[in-house]
């Protein structure tokens, strides 16, 4: 029986390196991989390139990584939550790809499918389509987009099994099933780790051929990103 199971986040991150290109699942706060994180954030590197739906906050997530310099570029949709990365991208600290969030999203899929390039009516006359394939098809003008990849991808699930296959809970499942299938590398940290045979093969979000690394988180906080309570 395959086992993918290693000890801790320590290890599963042991090998990440200067100038790797990471995706790191999760939108917003919801279902980012804390652990594999707060591991990094122990490692002195630098020049990384991060591929995320956005950059969490100032004080978690990978708000963190940037306050630590660990990051030399973002591929990202959004920079509203986070005014150190406002603050980098305006001071021209980082480079950061600003792109449409469903081309984010599609970019990531197709670099996990194996489609190198797809085209995209979103962007087109914009800042975004600067340098890149324009083509009409059917009287309209469409963009060219490459797809993404990474090196290490660091996805975080409710529950998974020791072969790798996992299962997302709620809205938690984001970004996070489509950078599983386009990392190098896959690791993934999850609530409770069972094991293989446990799960409803129904009810797997991601099959484990594309996870090489899993371990049991713990102590997560699951911060919410914008508090909002009634007077």
């Amino acid at each position: 029986m395959i086992n993918k199971t290693i000890k801790d986040a320590d290890e599963a991150v042991k090998d990440i390196s200067n100038n790797a290109v990471l995706m790191i699942g999760g939108f917003g706060l919801s279902g980012i991989p804390e652990n594999s994180i707060t591991a990094l954030l122990k490692k002195d590197i630098s020049g990384l390139t991060c591929i995320s739906n956005n950059a969490g906050v100032d004080d978690f997530g990978i708000g963190l990584m940037l306050k630590k310099r660990m990051v030399k570029k973002m591929i990202s949709s959004y920079v509203g939550e986070n005014k150190e990365f406002e603050r980098q991208l305006l001071s021209g600290e980082l480079e950061v790809e600003l792109i449409p969030q469903g081309s984010l999203a599609e970019r990531v899929r197709a670099g996990g499918a194996g489609i190198p390039a797809f085209f995209t009516p979103a962007g087109v006359g914009t800042e975004v389509a600067e340098g890149k394939e324009v083509r009409e098809f059917h009287g309209k003008l469409y963009l060219m987009e490459r797809w993404l990849r990474a090196d290490f991808s660091l996805v975080k699930a409710w529950k998974g099994d020791t072969a790798g296959n996992l299962i997302f809970k709620g809205t938690a499942r984001n970004f996070n099933p489509m950078m599983a299938a386009a990392g190098t590398i896959t690791i993934a940290e999850v609530e409770e780790l069972v094991e293989a045979g446990s799960l409803d093969p129904n009810q797997i979000h991601t099959p484990g051929i594309y996870v090489q690394r899993i371990y049991q988180g713990k102590d997560y906080e699951k911060r919410i990103e914008q508090k909002t309570i009634s007077q």
